[in-house]
């Protein structure tokens, strides 16, 4: 454990933001887990909805830190490829 104030201010910062980041990588799963089931039930409304919403999500985290633009961007190019996939 660290003797100075500033590093043990630092540790519960780091903390309290890897929590941030785990809650925002976990809700873009939960998501895609969303539109994967929207997809399979076949409603087209609640595909684009879903889809809209994760797309959301992932530019924030983006945004945010949370996840590299790169992973953001795989993570929305393949949420439009299974929407693709379905409606074909």
């Amino acid at each position: 454990m660290a003797n100075i104030a500033s590093q043990k201010k630092r540790i519960l910062r780091t903390e309290r933001e890897r929590q941030e980041n785990r809650r925002s990588i976990s809700a873009i799963k939960t998501q895609f887990r969303h539109l994967q089931a929207a997809v399979e039930g076949g409603d087209a409304a609640a595909v684009t909805e879903a889809e809209r919403k994760l797309a959301s999500l992932v530019d924030k985290a983006v945004k945010g830190g949370a996840i590299h633009r790169n992973s953001g961007a795989r993570k929305k190019a393949r949420a439009a490829r299974l929407v693709k996939r379905a409606s074909a």
